[in-house]
């Protein structure tokens, strides 16, 4: 936890942006896996926590505008809790240490809503991403959850994404201690990327590594030989000689700030040479965006520096033709990267995507593409100090995309797909670092991870 007088400027800050209403901010609560005693591990959510600080279920707060009032609503804990709990501060301790002074039981919680709602206060909230946390906005504002949608405030939204884009110098420093954990989990990973070994213990052994740095991992672990499955959980095969393991994986410290590497891993230790031509490129178009960020530029022209990166070594290989910019232009690339560059990174690993990634990713200066592969870059907006966000360039080859380009007979001009056909088993290639906007430009945040072919086949070769 922060010191307290953070949460203090950052709920006045949030007061100030708004000016009026009544501003309701509701924690998580605990979800059984499949019964009541036996829930998953809890995870708070992450704008209560920004500005709330408290990392335990059953939680709400509110900010009262016009009353400059900041409310924490919870109960105290029964001695049956504290048989299984044992000792747990009281609320209004609890509440001090985020710098608030007035507390009240959480049955209280709709009364005060009644009560403000019957003042003519307009209520403040942000969309729900959790069910029971739609049927809790249900009771305390008595609208139809169908309707709950309809009542988001985004004047609320755009004010909270502004105010935690921005990492101030205690948040990067969490992020660093995450990315400490993600070091070793990525580390150890290709350290065990060997012949014979099943990708759940290299899985197992890398969450594992997490929980020992005092946290979790910032999302479920990809791990795999199939690489051109972007998001692929599966961890069931054996690690064969000559294919490449994609490592996609993060720690988050106790407080919840993430990392999120991807490594490429050659298994066994070494690339072979269409391999390492694949390699480089991605690791060219990585090293090409990671020069263009600074503060003022669009993050979606980093990401077209990036993908132009790619097709022009796609060119040299023999796989696209033709003008690489038009390529690019006409979406022809997308074959390869059907994905967007990165994303914001921060108390979530997708930083704030519950609030609306048109808000996170986009405003009023640059509108979403409608363009397969580019519609699904996350942050096209423009960067500013303070912003951290991923760069994660990749190439793979996806059969039943390929397949479906050869039937639609689709950019032909600029395809070769006769030379496309020969990579069908070749996987995925991805590289992902993770990025702070300064004010001179940027810095790759964490220990430096081996990424080059050279350095990846020595620690390989090492372990």
């Amino acid at each position: 936890m922060f010191e307290a007088k953070i949460y203090t400027q950052r709920r006045a800050r949030l007061r100030q942006k708004l000016g009026s209403g009544v501003l309701l901010f509701l924690g998580n609560q605990e979800s059984p896996m499949n019964y009541p005693a036996n829930p998953y591990h809890f995870r708070q959510d992450s704008s209560f926590l920004y500005f709330f600080g408290l990392d335990s279920p059953d939680l709400a707060g509110i900010i009262d505008v016009e009353a400059d009032r900041d409310i924490l609503f919870g109960n105290d804990i029964s001695v049956d809790d504290i048989i299984w709990m044992g000792d747990q501060p009281l609320m209004r301790d609890r509440a001090a240490r985020v710098g608030i002074t007035e507390t009240l039981p959480l049955e209280k919680l709709k009364e005060t809503m009644r009560d403000s709602l019957a003042k003519g206060k307009k209520v403040h909230i942000l969309p729900p991403y959790r069910p029971e946390n739609v049927l809790k906005l249900q009771s305390l504002l008595e609208i139809p959850a169908d309707k709950l949608r309809d009542k988001v405030s985004e004047e609320l939204v755009m004010a909270v994404v502004e105010q935690r884009s921005v990492k101030i110098p205690e948040e990067i420093e969490q992020i660093e201690l995450a990315l400490d954990a993600t070091h070793d989990m990525h580390t150890t990973a290709m350290r065990m990327a060997k012949p014979g070994v099943l990708e759940s213990e290299i899985a197992g052994r890398i969450e594992g590594i997490a929980l020992s740095h005092g946290g979790f991992v910032s999302f479920p672990v990809i791990l795999t030989m199939n690489g051109q499955i972007l998001h692929n959980h599966y961890h069931g095969n054996t690690l064969e000689e000559g294919r490449l393991m994609v490592n996609d994986s993060g720690a988050e410290t106790g407080m919840h700030y993430a990392g999120d590497i991807t490594r490429t891993i050659p298994v066994g230790g070494s690339f072979s040479r269409k391999q390492e031509d694949v390699y480089n490129i991605v690791l060219n178009a990585q090293t090409t965006a990671i020069d263009s960020i600074h503060p003022g530029v669009m993050n979606k022209q980093v990401h077209l520096r990036a993908v132009t990166t790619l097709a022009a070594g796609l060119n040299d290989l023999g796989l696209m033709r033709g003008d690489v910019d038009e390529a690019v232009k006409a979406g022809a690339h997308a074959l390869f990267m059907p994905h967007g560059l990165g994303h914001m990174m921060g108390l979530d690993v997708h930083d704030m995507e519950d609030l609306g990634e048109k808000y996170v990713g986009y405003d009023k200066s640059v509108q979403r593409s409608d363009q397969f592969g580019l519609a699904f870059l996350r942050l096209a907006k423009e960067l500013r100090p303070g912003y951290v966000l991923t760069v994660e360039p990749g190439i793979y080859f996806i059969p039943a995309l390929i397949d479906k380009w050869i039937k639609e007979d689709k950019h032909t001009e600029f395809i070769d797909f006769e030379r496309v056909n020969e990579y069908r088993d070749f996987g995925g290639i991805r590289i992902e670092d993770d990025v702070l906007v300064t004010e001179e430009g940027c810095r790759v945040l964490g220990k430096p991870i081996p990424k080059t072919v050279t350095e990846l086949e020595e620690i390989i070769g090492a372990g």
